[in-house]
Parts: C-alpha cells; structure tokens; sequence
C-alpha cells in the first residue's frame, strides 16, 4: 500500500500515510480495501451498472464496532463519507468518489424469536436472506419485491411490497434500531428511546447515522399464498385497466394486484408468438386462505381475453424471487417515479402511449399498489408522508448498451412529464436517481422542516451527505 490522497467532504484532497492507514486497520476486525486490492471491485459495484465510482478506502466492517471506528475517523479527518448495505439504490448512494465507503454488505446475521415473533437483523442482510430465515418458522414482514434489495436502504427509505395493504410498511413493522450517530456514538432508537431519531429513520434514509441492527416486527405469513400473473394484450389495457380501477376498490387489504406495461419477455408459460410483443400484466397476491384468494380473485381472472393467467398457490420465499431474472445485477438503470391517488383515465392513456414506444426490452412501466394498512398511519406519525397515495408508478428504465443511455433516458423523461398532472405531487425518495435532489422536499412534503431540524441535532456537519440529502440549517 502507498499513501492514500482522500476526498474531503468540502472536495480538497488530504493524504493518508501507511502508518496512518495501518493504525486505522489496527482497531477494524474486518478488513480494508484500496484500489488494487482483491476485493475492491466487488466492495465498490453495485446494482445499477451506471454508477461507476472509486472510493479511496473501503472498509468492509464485520460488526457495529467497526462502524464505529468508520464513523469517528471520517469525522476526525472531514471525510467524504459513502454507506453501503445491499448496494440496490438507484441513486448509487453506497459509493463516493475519492472518499471513505464504509460496507456494511458482510454484516449477514439475522435472528429470529419465533415466540415473540421479532428479527434482529443486521445492515447487509438481503430480502430473500431475511425471508429464508423468517419463513422457517412460517412468518414475515413487509419487504420489497426483490430478493437481491438491501433490507437496510429499503426500511430506511421507507418499504414496500406485496404485504404492505394489508401489514403496513416496512417501517411501521420497524420496533427499534442501533444507530451510530455523526458524533460516533451508538444509539437504540425506538419509541422508548430517542424517539424523534426513531421517527427520523423512518422514511428518512441514511440522514441521521449507519444503523447497524434492525428489529422488526414479524407476522404469520404462507409459507403458501395464492400469487401469480395474468397477462392481456397492450391494446385491451384500457378496458382492463378500468375495471381493475372499480375491482380493486371493493377487495380486502388482504389482496394485492400491481400492473407491469412492457414487452413480453420469453417466458415458459407465454406463447411464442407473444414474445417482445406490447403486454399489461397483472400481478396478484394474496395473504391469507388460498381458497378464499381464489374466490376474491375469479372476478379479476374472467374479466377479459388474458393470454396466459398463471395464478395458484406458490410459496411466499418463491414469490419474492419472481422479478429477480428482470432485475438482475449489471444492467444500467435510470427511474422516474410519481405518486397517484387512482389510474385515472388520462394516466392510462398516458402509459399505454408510452409502453408502445419502449425504447429497450428490458424497460416497462411498473405501478405497486398501496392503500389499505399504509394509508391508516397518520401522515406525521414517521418521516415517510405521503401515506395517502394508492399506486406508485416506477417508469424503470433498464438497458444494457450505453449506445442507447440517450434514449432511454429520454424516454422516461418523457412519460414522467405527461403523468405529471395526474400525480399527487409527492414522490418515493427510494426511487429518486442522482440528479433529483431537488425532489427530496417533495418526498416528504409537510414533515420536510422537522427532518431538517433532525439533521441539525445529529448530524450538523453533514456527514452523511451522500444520500438524498436533507441538508442541515445549522
């Protein structure tokens, strides 16, 4: 190793002698990664193939006490400061250029208490490394909706997936986390203990410290539940689209159905001659008695001349891996997100011209429904607000040539800027790319200035930076 020149939070370099850095690694029970070591590639890539950043220094932390010493050294020496736990956010927010990243993805542990029905789970744990865990005992909390996400940023930003209508989101099944702090302490948050910190991770991201310890609260769930696809033809959107509006309207919090606009990919159970071919899929879930699901559910299966319509009983671990194959590692990426009170008409019409002039296969249009439990919690009660929005659209951008950067980004723009005036206005921070910094007010609308007097009290220098900023006032 040779001196290390580090970024500084304020952008002036500063250089680390060997002796510095050896001191440093004295005190780390896991292990630091410059350029040139083995594993800094893999410390330092991360989902969203668009992001190509190189830190200065990785340290890949193996418990709390190396987030701690992480924390206090990047604060004594005003570093740039990047935090990764699953590496899945689209923003690239894990990795900083030229500065300190401190990896949180080889903390794996997770515990669970199957009589109190509680996880302790650590900041690098995954959604389908929780899920296998918690399903061994026939439970489950509200995550995401694939299995490669980090449960750490996703619970941070908020969280949701196929249980929330009818168990909330991941936050609200949040009872406490450990928190190191900018001034290098470790704190429990929780409802007992520092509860406006609590409040404050809560939908607040990564703002207020490195959470090195989650517990939530579990819930029986399958390990069988009715979940599947029905697939339509683009052109009979219309009409389904509407009667979905009116259906799911009149269906328990139990039943979930999110809607995908793209082209067909290959898969088995779609007739060859459909494949890259315009299509509206339904996708349905429901917790709870897989005969009941499947009465709730026919209405939503007649209607209609689906192509294929591959509803049953499937096993919940199995059902958060179904997107996996569409969303795997090394693509690039590039979102635009809105919220919406309904599928209004004029959004329909909106999507449908756009999901015909999809610049790439592997783009669509992705609306997740929420409602039912997320819309009971009162807008104040955590940092994540916009509780009264029933779908949240997802125009995800995917390609793999960056020959086509231009026009696939052009192209999300485009149908973010004619859904606009049928959006409520706010936005989910977790679905927010690097240059929508601007939007973070919007994210949390009314909770905006008590986040900002949150971040003076615990983190007035702004060390934890890197993130979709809520930037001090101090």
């Amino acid at each position: 190793m040779s001196d290390l020149q580090m970024k500084s939070r304020h952008g002036a370099g500063q250089r680390f002698s060997d002796e510095r850095i050896a001191a440093f690694q004295q005190g780390i029970r896991g292990r630091l990664a410059t350029p040139g070591s083995e594993d800094y590639d893999q410390a330092r890539t991360i989902w969203n193939a668009m992001i190509d950043r190189r830190p200065a220094l990785v340290v890949r932390c193996a418990g709390a006490a190396d987030v701690l010493r992480s924390v206090r050294f990047a604060r004594d020496n005003d570093l740039l400061v990047g935090v990764r736990g699953g590496g899945h956010n689209i923003a690239g927010n894990a990795v900083c250029d030229g500065g300190l990243q401190i990896d949180l993805s080889l903390m794996k542990s997770v515990r669970v208490d199957p009589v109190a029905r509680t996880a302790r789970v650590e900041p690098g744990v995954t959604l389908g490394e929780f899920d296998r865990e918690a399903q061994a005992f026939g439970l489950a909390t509200p995550l995401g909706i694939n299995s490669t996400t980090g449960v750490a940023g996703l619970t941070l930003g908020g969280g949701f997936g196929w249980l929330s209508r009818g168990l909330g989101l991941s936050i609200d099944n949040l009872l406490s986390a450990d928190v190191v702090t900018a001034d290098g302490e470790l704190l429990r948050a929780s409802e007992q203990e520092n509860p406006d910190l609590f409040w404050g991770i809560r939908g607040g991201g990564g703002n207020f410290g490195v959470v090195t310890s989650f517990e939530f609260k579990l819930h029986p769930v399958g390990p069988e539940l009715l979940a599947g696809l029905i697939v339509h033809p683009l052109d009979d959107a219309r009409e389904v689209m509407r009667f979905h509006r009116e259906f799911m309207a009149t269906v328990p919090d139990e039943l979930t159905c999110w809607f995908v606009m793209r082209q067909a990919p290959p898969l088995p159970f779609l007739p060859p001659e459909w494949h890259g071919k315009e299509i509206l899929a339904l996708a349905v879930c429901y917790n709870g008695d897989i005969a009941e699901g499947e009465r709730i559910a026919r209405p939503l299966r007649e209607f209609g001349r689906p192509i294929a319509d591959v509803i049953g009983p499937t096993p919940y671990a199995g059902w958060q891996t179904v997107l996996d194959p569409l969303l795997a590692p090394g693509a690039r990426n590039y979102w635009k997100s809105h919220d919406f009170a309904d599928t209004s008409d004029g959004l329909i019409e909106v999507m449908m011209d756009h999901a015909r002039r999809i610049p790439d296969p592997q783009t669509e249009i992705a609306c997740a429904q929420l409602g039912g439990a997320v819309s009971r919690v009162p807008r104040g009660a955590t940092a994540y607000n916009h509780r009264d929005g029933q779908y949240v659209m997802n125009v995800h951008g995917r390609w793999s040539d960056p020959a086509k950067d231009e026009a696939c980004i052009a192209w999300a723009r485009s149908l973010w800027q004619a859904a606009a005036p049928f959006a409520t206005g706010s936005v989910y921070v977790n679905f927010l790319t690097q240059e929508e910094g601007g939007r973070v007010r919007e994210a949390y609308g009314e909770n905006y200035d008590r986040l900002v007097a949150l971040k003076n009290k615990y983190d007035p220098a702004n060390l934890f930076g890197v993130n979709q900023n809520i930037s001090p006032t101090v």
